[in-house]
């Protein structure tokens, strides 16, 4: 799995002009699932997205996370970060799961985050074309990818 996390003041997401999923402060997660991809995968990302501490303290220092903030978590499937980009100029998804695969453990990923925070998580719509709008807080953004997790 991978991921690009951002800390936002707020996101949104629309599909065909109707809001979707909308949060104020808290992580926009954009999540690309793989082929191989387990649910040790899921289990160790969620987790990391979950307990990565990068919002400021009373100190101003990226010592909290969400879970101990109380922001808000918005999760959008993304397809295109399973990318390869090594041969040529147009990017090849041979790597990104089957939809319905990706869409199952999208789902469950969705869920786990949900009881991990302890709260609901907003959603996109799998496999539609989005719109997503947000202000980046910092700004702040984590690439994460599973495959580079230590034991």
């Amino acid at each position: 799995m991978k991921a690009v996390i951002q800390r936002v003041i707020k996101a949104s997401v629309s599909v065909n002009g109707e809001l979707f999923g909308s949060i104020n402060k808290g992580l926009l997660v954009l999540i690309g699932i793989e082929e191989k991809d387990e649910i040790g995968d899921m289990n160790w990302m969620a987790e990391k997205i979950c307990n990565l501490r990068i919002f400021n303290d009373e100190k101003g220092v990226m010592n909290l996370s969400i879970k101990q903030d109380g922001g808000n978590l918005l999760i959008i499937s993304q397809f295109t970060l399973c990318a390869n980009t090594q041969k040529g100029h147009r990017p090849s998804y041979i790597k990104a799961a089957k939809p319905e695969r990706a869409k199952d453990m999208y789902e469950d990923f969705c869920r786990l985050c949900s009881t991990i925070l302890n709260k609901k998580t907003e959603q996109g719509v799998f496999g539609a074309h989005m719109l997503v709008e947000l202000i980046n807080d910092g700004p702040v953004t984590i690439l994460l990818d599973s495959k580079d997790k230590k034991q």
